[in-house]
């Protein structure tokens, strides 16, 4: 019986947990648009247009600005202050690289340790087409020389030909 009753707890806090989940993630004090509230359209439309060009550290797919993770909030936060301490969005971008690595970065730079990130698919695309050809290349069937050749077919078939 007490099995019955965990395995019941279980399913129903399973059930429970996405919809308190939801409830979070809707709540208007949660996003975005509720942080920049307060400030003056220009700085508001600075810092969504700075949370852009940033990644969620947490999503790592989508922007800071698109993220609701709890840690991109605190993020979201802390460039807000740095912003309102008159800090500059290089500064604030080079203060979040300083503290988080390249990664941080939506479009990270193009430097000896991201050299891999920005050209490793094209190599191996070149190193795949490259396969590719090598292997088109061995299909290609050389005639033996116990086979003979087509010109040794084209004239029996010119002999047969004249014969009938």
């Amino acid at each position: 019986m007490s099995r019955i009753f965990i395995s019941l707890c279980l399913v129903f806090s399973a059930f429970a947990m996405p919809a308190h989940a939801v409830e979070q993630a809707a709540s208007p004090d949660s996003g975005v648009a509720a942080t920049h509230a307060k400030l003056d359209p220009a700085m508001a439309r600075r810092l969504k247009t700075l949370e852009t060009e940033l990644r969620c550290l947490v999503c790592q797919n989508q922007t800071l600005a698109d993220s609701e993770a709890g840690l991109a909030q605190d993020l979201r936060n802390q460039i807000e202050e740095l912003a309102l301490e008159g800090k500059s969005d290089e500064e604030i971008k080079l203060w979040l690289q300083a503290r988080y690595g390249d990664f941080v970065l939506y479009r990270p730079p193009v430097k000896p340790q991201t050299w891999f990130l920005w050209f490793g698919p094209f190599v191996l695309l070149l190193a795949a087409l490259a396969f590719w050809m090598w292997r088109l290349a061995s299909r290609r069937v050389e005639p033996r020389a116990d086979e003979p050749a087509a010109e040794e077919f084209e004239h029996v078939l010119e002999a047969a030909t004249k014969s009938s």
